[in-house]
């Protein structure tokens, strides 16, 4: 009876550390947050500035300025800020789930025609 019990104990033992990295596997990962800085009406009026033209999958947070005399706005994968004024700024977050080639534009009649466009890259 006591070579049950000594059995029993090396089992729990086992079956223990076993239920404590099961979890460990299970967790998901933090997703990654790519940030790009975009500034509008530089370096000439109707351009955009990015800080980085490609990111990884994912979420990416455009942080946009406008430093242009106009209003300007930048619509990207079905998101877009609103219509910012000199000086105004806004965050837009962004899921990329695939790699792939995005275009991007300003919404305001005219501007895209005129530069403001062009085409991010996901990898």
């Amino acid at each position: 009876m006591v070579k049950l019990r000594m059995g029993f104990v090396v089992l729990a033992t086992a079956v223990a550390g076993f239920a404590w990295s099961v979890p460990a596997l299970a967790a998901p990962s933090a997703t990654k947050v790519t940030t790009v800085n975009v500034v509008l009406g530089k370096p000439s009026e109707f351009k955009f500035k990015f800080s980085r033209t490609a990111a990884p999958k994912g979420v990416v947070v455009f942080k946009v300025s406008n430093a242009g005399m106009i209003v300007h706005d930048l619509k990207i994968n079905g998101k877009k800020t609103r219509l910012l004024k000199k000086g105004q700024k806004q965050a837009i977050r962004v899921v990329f789930k695939k790699p792939g080639r995005y275009n991007y534009v300003c919404t305001v009649a005219g501007h895209a025609a005129a530069g403001m466009k062009g085409v991010f890259i996901v990898k």
